[in-house]
């Protein structure tokens, strides 16, 4: 089969497509850390987070016998209609929940959900698996918890650049507990599913530090958990995929997405124009497109999903506890 990649871009106003032409020709282009020195001076660097109005609530969570920090977000206006499990980026070894806060409170207002973002240990002091290992713990406090916290049972979940990756992670864990079904959608923006570099799209990000950092250790870096384009990836929730046309993962985003749907899932890639990898972070018209449609592919996975009830006595009955085997696939 063969298709032509402007079929597959979002239809945006031509206006947007100009000025995000222009800002990134006059925007230097930048780079993640390349060393464990630059990792230092860049993390010394960073700017403090900057609190939302009303403010997160810093909260540990104990779950799968972990505790793990979030921040939860719930609307002012009423009680949530869903809980949506944000997993920031930041490469596995930078930022932190809090430079979510802005996004999350208008996220929380928005679609009126409950938004509890994960603190998950940074790369190089804790490499893989800490990250997916914190955020599969406040994935199982969810699907426990939420109905008694929260007030509802819908959950969703997201993330950007490698809280994509951990998200996708994240949801693999759980199908293979047998609990994906809890959730009634994953919204991943430009994540990175092969760290192996042994798949044409893998190979383009081979070099960066950040893979060093986070998985350095390792071997086989083809462990879906790792690099989840190797995953057996059935029985898993309706998927976005956000990238840009100009994003360095392109490729690796286009086939995650044909293999998702190869596997019977529900999944939609959504392309922009003229936009790098992170650009729903930056400050164009076409960010802002983006992510309304992000946010209105959330509220109709929140809004029209029926959860599947594990009802046991009047409670959620217990997911799968312990060590659980992971589900490879053939390579891509």
């Amino acid at each position: 089969m063969r298709f032509a990649l402007d079929a597959l871009l979002v239809d945006v106003p031509a206006e947007q497509v100009d000025e995000a032409r222009a800002f990134y020709r006059s925007r230097r282009a930048g780079h993640g850390p390349r060393s464990p020195e630059e990792l230092k001076e860049v993390r010394a660097r960073r700017s403090a987070p900057r609190a939302a109005d009303p403010p997160a609530v810093a909260e540990t969570i104990d779950a799968a016998g972990a505790r793990v920090p979030v921040r939860i977000l719930t609307p002012v206006d009423g009680p949530p209609q869903g809980v949506y499990l944000d997993i920031h980026g930041g490469g596995f070894y930078l930022d932190s929940a809090a430079h979510r806060d802005e996004r999350n409170r208008a996220l929380a207002d928005a679609l009126r959900l409950a938004v509890v973002s994960v603190d998950y240990r940074l790369a190089p002091e804790h490499p893989w698996p800490a990250a997916p290992d914190d955020c599969e713990a406040a994935a199982l406090w969810l699907v426990e918890e939420a109905e008694a916290r929260f007030g509802t049972s819908r959950l969703a979940i997201g993330g950007s650049s490698a809280g994509a990756t951990l998200a996708l992670a994240t949801v693999l864990r759980l199908r293979d507990r047998g609990a994906a079904d809890c959730f009634t959608g994953a919204a991943l923006q430009f994540g990175t599913y092969d760290l192996s570099a042994r798949t044409p799209a893998g190979r383009r990000i081979a070099d960066e530090y950040f893979i060093q950092a986070y998985v350095g250790h390792v071997e086989d870096r083809t462990d879906p958990d790792i690099s989840p384009v190797y995953a057996d990836l059935r029985g898993l929730p309706p998927t976005l995929l956000v990238i840009g046309s100009a994003d360095v993962l392109l490729e690796d985003n286009l086939t995650m997405a044909g293999r998702l749907s190869a596997a019977g899932n529900d999944v939609e890639v959504r392309i922009y124009p003229e936009s790098p990898h992170g650009f729903t972070g930056h400050p164009t018209a076409i960010a802002g497109t983006a992510l309304n449609d992000v946010n209105s592919w959330l509220r109709d996975r929140i809004t029209q999903s029926q959860p599947v009830p594990r009802v046991s006595g009047g409670r959620r009955s217990p997911v799968t506890r312990g060590p659980v085997r992971r589900s490879s696939a053939p390579p891509p």
